[in-house]
């Protein structure tokens, strides 16, 4: 077993879950900004790769929390967001009820990555649907968001969406 399984299998900590929001970061080219998470204790998924986000604080809106998340992380003041979807988790066995994760589209330009100071985390990186989805190790729901994210249109008709291959394609 190597460290990275170690740490995400084998928890030393106790975790606690809770409402939270996640950035779904596009640039202009297609590319999404996901974020290196730390390898520490007491946080879901280490050293996977995942959106940027995090808990919604008490008295807090998803709105209100995914832009102070977004300025305490990356010092980036959220000018355009717009929701994009919303997954449930049922932490009932474990005394917390159910809990959201709510994903918003935001917009960012190329140009601000620059600008970009990296408070939290471990490193940060511009991808495509497929680099991400197929090469790195990705905290499973963001994954999926992602998923959806790249595939989003026209999701209901059948058609495939431009930003996943599928091989034979």
């Amino acid at each position: 077993m190597n460290k990275q399984e170690d740490d995400f299998l084998i928890l030393k900590s106790r975790l606690t879950p809770a409402h939270a929001v996640a950035a779904v970061i596009v640039l202009e080219d297609g590319r999404y900004l996901m974020q290196s998470r730390d390898r520490k204790q007491g946080i879901f998924y280490p050293g996977y790769w995942g959106l940027f986000g995090g808990a919604v604080d008490q008295g807090e809106d998803h709105l209100t929390a995914l832009k102070r998340e977004l300025r305490e992380e990356l010092g980036f003041l959220v000018r355009t967001s717009a929701y994009f979807t919303c997954f449930d988790f049922d932490f009932s066995f474990a005394g917390y009820g159910k809990l959201s994760r709510v994903f918003y589209e935001v917009p960012m330009k190329a140009s601000n990555l620059a600008r970009l100071v990296l408070c939290e985390g471990a490193g940060m990186k511009a991808f495509t649907a497929s680099e991400i989805l197929s090469e790195r190790r990705v905290v499973p729901y963001d994954a999926f968001a992602l998923w959806l994210h790249a595939n989003r249109q026209p999701f209901s008709s059948g058609e495939l969406g431009a930003g996943v291959s599928r091989s034979g394609d």
